[in-house]
């Protein structure tokens, strides 16, 4: 069988597509070039379902939701809070996983930020 070999892309509407890439870039330090590409750094990757009433992903009108690994998510918390973002005030701990943290960018999308254990 074929299989995929990772992520390829993710692809959000944007009533302002440019001002939502200077945030991502501004306030998550993203440097994707004009076209979009953004070398990440190797590391894993979660690919996980959800049930569709969850309100994990904040509003019911998301339907899915980016997570971001981070290396300290204390500090990237801080540095979001510097810039005025909407940080949400819980961080959760799973054991042999890691620790988390949430943001909601400029469109109103809940990011999650995943600093692995």
């Amino acid at each position: 069988m074929e299989r995929v070999l990772g992520i390829g892309g993710y692809f959000m509407r944007a009533a302002d597509p440019a001002a939502l890439n200077a945030w991502y870039r501004d306030c998550l330090g993203l440097d994707a070039d004009e076209h979009g590409l953004w070398r990440q750094a190797a590391g894993p990757t979660v690919f996980a379902t959800f049930e569709y009433e969850t309100d994990y992903f904040g509003s019911r009108s998301q339907q899915s939701m980016l997570n971001f690994r981070v290396r300290d998510l204390d500090a990237m918390l801080a540095q979001l809070r510097a810039k005025g973002a909407e940080v949400s005030e819980d961080i959760q701990s799973m054991e042999g996983v890691g620790r988390f943290g949430w943001v909601t960018d400029p469109e109103g999308n809940r990011v999650e930020l995943w600093q692995p254990a």
